[in-house]
């Protein structure tokens, strides 16, 4: 019975320490700002909104991991791999952004457009269709997700967003090979620019489903619960409390 204790405390522990020092300085740093957004510019409060969907999505999955890790001995891979760092739409969504959706979409969305593109207008090119249809389809699924949860009518904002983005890496594909490796910008310039670029279009066209469907005021509902649920299990349930009585005695 401690056993099981001890480790679920080390779940919590665990889950804790994916706290990482950077995402606590960012919210400690913005949360006076968030605290008075009525007073604040609107720009600025959306910018907040996805500091706040980053962090929220990396630490829900990193507890996700750690329950897995601790509960059912699975190791889950990261599903973000700082993409504040990265160099290049290619770079942000193929390598750092949301991996788990990029490997369902690959096998079967991206491969069989490639596999038949490739036969119509050529191997060089069939990449472009399969990163095109693999943005649309990411769209459409958002839509269906938003509309699941807000229960309101798309505004197809979303599609666009996505859209755009296939529009833009395809544009960056055939740049890239234009210049077939010739020429780059330097890594601070590519890194600023890709962070710019997706932090702009999300403000712009991203993040007002968000708040149209009113995920803002869900998130902040379901978090209370959520710790109220966690404290009155710990004050409750005898387990816990023997717990505390052996560490403290």
């Amino acid at each position: 019975m401690e056993g099981e204790i001890k480790n679920f405390i080390m779940v919590w522990a665990s889950a804790l320490l994916l706290l990482w020092y950077c995402h606590i300085v960012v919210l400690a740093i913005t949360a006076p700002i968030y605290l008075q957004k009525d007073h604040v510019h609107p720009k600025m409060v959306m910018l907040l909104y996805c500091v706040y969907l980053y962090i929220g999505l990396e630490l829900v999955l990193a507890v996700v991991a750690a329950f897995a890790r601790a509960g059912l001995r699975l190791e889950l891979e990261p599903q973000f791999h700082e993409p504040y760092l990265a160099t290049s739409l290619q770079d942000f969504w193929g390598r750092r952004w949301n991996l788990m959706v990029t490997s369902i979409l690959h096998p079967t969305v991206y491969n069989p457009v490639m596999s038949i593109s490739s036969r119509l207008i050529g191997r060089k090119w069939a990449a472009l269709p399969g990163v095109l249809a693999s943005f649309l389809v990411s769209g459409i699924m958002h839509e269906i997700i938003f509309y699941n949860i807000g229960r309101k009518k798309p505004t197809w904002e979303l599609t666009c967003f996505f859209f755009l983005h296939g529009i833009s890496l395809a544009i960056e594909i055939v740049i890239k090979k234009a210049f077939n490796g010739k020429w780059q910008p330097a890594t601070v310039v590519s890194r600023l620019l890709t962070l710019a670029f997706v932090v702009v279009t999300a403000m712009w066209l991203f993040m007002p489903p968000v708040l149209y469907a009113e995920f803002d005021v869900m998130t902040r509902r379901e978090c209370i619960a959520f710790v109220n649920f966690v404290k009155d299990i710990i004050t409750t349930d005898s387990r816990f409390k023997s717990f505390i009585t052996v560490t403290e005695g």
